[in-house]
């Protein structure tokens, strides 16, 4: 009876006892589920070259693999590869944890393995059927796995993280402590015989000793880099994983690279300011250094390095390692700082901007990196410092990363772009240390002055001051885009023209979840409404008339005495979050239905319909939650943290105050091919521009200007007429946030 209620038995069961071809998958055969099943892991790994030859259909849709885990409610638990071919319902984030699956279609492999090769995904994500420990006591249908979860269809270790391939993923990945036997080692190498740096330098340059080193070096670790994964679909490595790190002792500074296996074994357990032993590794010279460099590689085999943390009190009898080095700059510095140039800063985190992702630009093809906007305030200047930050393998870092923190970035790279206020973003070695982790108090940095100085301002701030200024979340764009289109013109100088509108459309549908995208068309705004946020409808709106509404507004122009028998449908509403309760006047002329009737027109305006005789409410999607920034909520920072990241629960979001009352959609006629798109504008407050608040500057600053009140939104849309027939340079930014919903942004429109 049990075997009946299984919905994996009962469609798979059979093929359990079947001979398989062990060289390929049975395509021809396909198995129909028709129960209902439950998504509750997702996994990604790159293809090896074995999977390039047994299964070549795969290779047009990417480098990626996922392996799919499905429960059946309450039974058993299946893994199954996902076909290739679906590779963009998880990209897209239409196949997530939770998903209920129907229809699924099956093929069968070798070794009790299958192939998800179609499935139906109805409505919207749902919520988790289970806790992930009932699912982890949930049985697997066919052999139970031993050992580590491995991926099924590449010889791979340890698997990549959904959206980067920059973080590391998984148990194999430990920050546990050294096992009794490391313990030992460690002890053992306490005693051993070690070699300086410079000494190390000149024997291996000076030709006396080969590559491979038995001595010990005992060095302090000043850099850690990131990951590195060079994991290709032409090559067959196990664990495709490198990383640097810089070390010193009294005589001299070198580069160590962490090969494979050893990374995923010492990566997480290294940190800066470590004191190390190095044993059994291999020295050559450096690639793209100049003849002195030279390189410790440290690898698995051939020989097996072996790596311990010391104690301090282990090396107390010798000379220890110089302390690593800071170079801290406040706000005013990295102001006056020149490009290029690295430094470390410290601040208060007051804006945490959402996790977001654009292709490489690195010459790693079409691979996805993964970056968030921060602001930090540290008192030395009235200018914040911003930062583009890119993952730094420190994903229990990020994932905590929320205003009211303390952050310090160390080994930043000043960005300082002509017009522009500059920027810090990564280096190959920046770290990011933050409250809450445990990391400050380890760290050297703390004795610093410029640290010291520092924390004197933040204990003089005012808690409630700092919390009305702290926001997380939302369309964030920075660099500003400039406020001329010849400005932008030389900005975009080797960059693609204009776009038409279908192939426009063409770019969003290549989009995969959270990646950004920048586009610039030529066109027409034929209509502009203003909605309160958490509003159905809007307040009020403008729609660009055609001929026969220009020649019925006139024709009330030359009969202002004739009585109205119905007033056409529009209000006026009041709110106390809102002004935005006007129309143009020109509106109130329009004729109701029973009036048109009477009033003669000829064929030509008979045959223009594209205007209604009364304004109807425009039919326009109101904004994701995801665009608006929302006010940092202290209580639930965490909470807020969870749902702003990638994968998080959007909906989790709706319960927090946003930073906007309202928001404008204007609605887009492509000049090229007429295609319509509808677009969000969220003009900003904080221009330090002085304009006109007319439409025309508003658009090419992307805010009102602060010399002068802003117009209300009801005024601002009054005003809109004068957008008729007007041919405007359009920068457009679009962001897939996911499933359906596709965020598009007007943030400049030049005449």
């Amino acid at each position: 009876m049990e075997t009946q209620r299984c919905a994996f038995r009962k469609t798979l069961g059979w093929a359990r006892n079947q001979d398989q071809d062990q060289d390929q998958d049975q395509d021809q055969v396909s198995l129909h589920c028709s129960d209902v099943l439950y998504v509750t892991d997702i996994n990604r790994y790159t293809r090896d070259r074995e999977g390039a030859l047994y299964h070549p259909h795969t290779l047009l849709h990417g480098a990626d693999l996922y392996d799919i885990t499905l429960c059946d409610s309450s039974h058993c638990r299946l893994r199954a590869s996902l076909d290739p071919s679906l590779n963009h319902l998880v990209e897209r984030r239409l196949l997530l944890i939770g998903r209920r699956l129907h229809g699924a279609t099956f093929s069968p492999s070798t070794n009790h393995r299958y192939r998800l090769l179609s499935v139906e995904l109805r409505g919207g994500a749902t919520d988790s059927l289970a806790s992930p420990e009932e699912w982890a006591g949930l049985p697997w249908f066919g052999p139970e796995p031993t050992g580590p979860v491995l991926p099924l269809r590449a010889n791979r270790s340890v698997f990549l993280p959904l959206w980067n391939s920059v973080d590391y993923s998984g148990t194999a990945w430990t920050q546990a402590p050294p096992t009794e036997e490391e313990e030992e080692e460690e002890d053992e190498a306490g005693g051993s015989p070690t070699l300086s740096l410079s000494t190390l330098r000149h024997h291996f340059l000076s030709g006396r000793q080969g590559n491979v080193m038995r001595q010990q070096l005992i060095v302090r670790i000043t850099d850690k880099s990131h990951l590195m994964y060079y994991g290709k679909p032409d090559r067959n490595c196990v664990c495709p994983y490198k990383a640097i790190l810089q070390v010193c002792d009294s005589s001299d500074s070198v580069c160590v690279v962490l090969w494979n296996s050893v990374c995923v074994r010492w990566y997480c357990r290294l940190k800066v300011g470590d004191i190390i032993s190095l044993r059994h590794f291999r020295v050559k010279q450096q690639f793209g250094a100049g003849p002195q460099s030279i390189e410790v590689s440290v690898n698995s085999c051939n020989p097996a390095a072996k790596i311990s943390v010391l104690k301090k009190s282990s090396v107390s009898h010798r000379k220890p390692p110089p302390q690593e080095t800071y170079h801290f700059y406040n706000s005013l510095q990295v102001g006056g700082g020149p490009p290029d140039t690295l430094c470390d800063v410290i601040g208060l985190l007051t804006f945490s901007g959402r996790p977001e992702r654009i292709k490489s630009k690195d010459g790693k093809g079409e691979e996805l990196v993964e970056y968030r906007w921060l602001r930090l305030e540290d008192g030395a200047s009235n200018q914040p410092i911003m930062v583009k930050l890119f993952s730094t393998s420190q994903p229990d870092v990020h994932q905590r990363l929320r205003p009211l923190l303390v952050i310090v970035c160390s080994r930043m790279k000043i960005i300082r772009s002509p017009g522009s206020a500059p920027y810090l973003t990564n280096s190959t070695y920046s770290q990011v240390y933050c409250t809450g982790c445990g990391q400050h108090s380890q760290m050297s940095y703390r004795r610093l002055r410029p640290v010291r100085h520092f924390l004197c301002w933040l204990r003089k701030q005012d808690e409630a001051q700092v919390l009305r200024r702290a926001l997380i979340g939302g369309f964030f764009t920075y660099p500003p885009p400039p406020t001329s289109l010849e400005t932008y013109m030389t900005d975009r100088r080797g960059e693609s023209g204009f776009l038409r509108g279908a192939e426009l459309h063409t770019q969003l549908d290549q989009l995969c979840y959270r990646e950004r995208g920048s586009f610039c068309i030529k066109a027409t705004i034929t209509m502009v409404t203003y909605r309160l946020v958490g509003e159905d409808t809007p307040h009020c709106w403008w729609r660009e008339k055609s001929t026969h509404c220009r020649k019925l507004l006139k024709r009330k122009q030359l009969h202002t005495d004739t009585p109205k028998k119905k007033r056409p449908f529009f209000t006026q509403q009041h709110n106390q979050h809102s002004t935005a309760i006007l129309f143009q006047t020109s509106m109130e002329f329009l004729l109701s239905a029973d009036e048109d009737e009477s009033v003669g027109v000829d064929d030509e305006d008979e045959a223009d319909s594209s205007c209604s005789s009364a304004p109807l409410r425009p039919s326009v999607a109101p904004v994701a939650v995801e665009t608006l920034p929302l006010r940092y909520d202290h209580s639930r920072g965490e909470e807020q943290a969870a749902a702003m990241a990638l994968g998080g629960a959007s909906s989790a979001l709706e319960g927090f105050d946003s930073t906007h009352q309202g928001y404008y959609t204007l609605r887009l006629r492509v000049l090229s091919d007429g295609v319509m798109l509808d677009v969000t504008f969220l003009p900003s407050s904080s221009s330090s521009s002085l304009h006109a608040n007319t439409w025309t500057s508003i658009l090419a600053h992307g805010a009102f200007s602060t010399h002068t009140p802003p117009p209300s939104a009801g005024d601002l849309v009054a005003m809109a007429a004068q957008l008729a027939n007007q041919s405007l340079v359009c920068v457009l930014e679009a962001c897939h946030l996911g499933g359906a919903c596709m965020e598009l942004v007007l943030s400049r429109a030049y005449h």
